[in-house]
């Protein structure tokens, strides 16, 4: 499919919060280096190709990024790199960042975040992007402990203005009805996609019951995660590209879209190929019976 004066409007839009964003954003995981991410060693990524493709996304109508201070390599900061090819930053340009589990400088994992932690994380997001409060800010846990306790630490951070709104990262239901007993809840993110997560479909649902955004991630590197997606891919979703004469990343992407008004997309690339590309799934529209087939492929978890 044609990409080239294909914007993000295209995808329709969403409200996070008061925040309205078109429905496909852009994930700034992979913009501080080549090849796989959040590794000690990862290889950065020219700055001038970083930046060129941030500004590139919000010519192409992207106006919802996602971040986290813990996107870095040794020589690049996402947030940083933000920060300098967009501010000072357009209007109706919406920032989500997340919070839990830092990196040291070397790029370790550290345990994750005590309560009494998580203003400091806040506070560095906050000074890398250079602004004065967060638009959107996720808290990211991994387990199934309850979340109660440092989701309070950022509701009150919400009443004290240094953040808008409040969503939450790599969750079980359970964390969501948790939260929503403390702060409102805009949006939820977890990995899921075509044959990704398909456990996941009932709470892809029962967020837009209630009016909650689903961001998924990963959703086209699918299994490969932070290493990106593979080469290959199932026959049927080639053939579905093949009829549109999109790639199987664009079908991928118009099929995380299908699942709900709910659902945003924020792939993300280094490449202003691919952004072009990934911005113009926005507009690729699947038949009933496409619709079906990606359906059935995704039950049998890929």
């Amino acid at each position: 499919m044609t990409s080239e004066t294909i914007t993000a409007a295209a995808s329709g839009t969403w409200k996070l919060g008061d925040l309205t964003v078109n429905r496909i954003g852009f994930g700034a995981m992979r913009l501080p280096q080549t090849g796989k991410a959040l590794v000690p060693d990862a290889v950065p990524r020219d700055r001038d190709q970083a930046i060129s493709v941030l500004r590139r996304a919000v010519e192409l109508g992207v106006n919802h990024i996602d971040t986290a201070a813990f996107y870095f390599s040794a020589l690049r900061s996402a947030n940083e790199l933000i920060n300098r090819a967009l501010a000072p930053y357009p209007d109706g340009l919406v920032i989500t960042t997340k919070v839990g589990q830092p990196r040291d400088p070397s790029g370790a994992w550290l345990p994750h975040a005590r309560p009494d932690q998580l203003r400091g994380l806040v506070e560095e997001n906050l000074r890398q992007l250079g602004r004065d409060h967060l638009d959107v800010v996720n808290l990211r846990i991994v387990g199934s402990d309850s979340i109660a306790e440092r989701f309070g630490v950022l509701a009150d951070l919400r009443e004290a203005g240094l953040i808008r709104h409040l969503g939450i990262s790599n969750v079980l239901p359970h964390h969501l009805t948790e939260a929503q007993a403390i702060a409102p809840v805009v949006c939820v993110q977890n990995m899921y996609g075509l044959g990704v997560r398909p456990d996941q479909d009932a709470f892809v649902r029962a967020c837009g019951e209630q009016d909650i955004a689903f961001v998924p991630f990963y959703a086209i590197a699918a299994t490969g995660r932070q290493a990106g997606a593979s080469d290959s891919d199932h026959p049927e979703i080639l053939a579905v590209a093949q009829a549109h004469e999109a790639s199987p990343a664009q079908v991928r992407i118009a099929w995380t879209l299908h699942r709900g008004p709910n659902v945003l997309a924020i792939p993300g690339t280094g490449d202003p190929a691919h952004l072009a590309s990934n911005v113009a799934a926005g507009a690729l529209r699947l038949s009933e019976d496409e619709i079906a087939i990606l359906d059935s492929l995704h039950r049998q978890t890929l």
